[in-house]
């Protein structure tokens, strides 16, 4: 077979690159609303869409909503979080309350082994 025939069939068989993925869980617990996003780095997308976005929160009414990427008007963001004894990465985006990143800063970088970003919080 000749080379410029055979190059189409070889880009063919290579496996697309990844789509960005990304889940937005809304919990309520006692009219308390939590919003956090997940946007995928590195993790299997089955694993990601079964295991990751699918949280187990006990006595909260949770929603699950994926998308392409996370939405802005985060207040901040944990770039290249990594669940320990797990080898994959993922992006959290924080929303609602910004004073709460004085707890998710440091369990971020310390926890996670991510590193904090300030998000950019929607203008009102």
């Amino acid at each position: 077979m000749r080379p410029k025939k055979l190059l189409p069939l070889l880009l063919a068989a290579l496996p697309l690159p990844a789509m960005a993925e990304a889940c937005l869980v809304h919990a309520v617990r006692a009219g308390h609303e939590v919003r956090v996003c997940q946007q995928n780095v590195s993790i299997p997308p089955a694993m990601f869409h079964d295991s990751f976005c699918q949280p187990q929160l006990q006595d909260q009414e949770v929603r699950v909503e994926f998308m392409p990427q996370c939405p802005t008007g985060d207040f901040g963001r944990c770039m290249g979080a990594q669940v320990p004894g797990v080898p994959y990465r993922q992006d959290i985006h924080y929303y609602g309350v910004a004073s709460d990143a004085r707890i998710l800063r440091p369990y971020c970088e310390r926890n996670s082994g991510g590193q904090w970003q300030e998000g950019q919080p929607a203008s009102h």
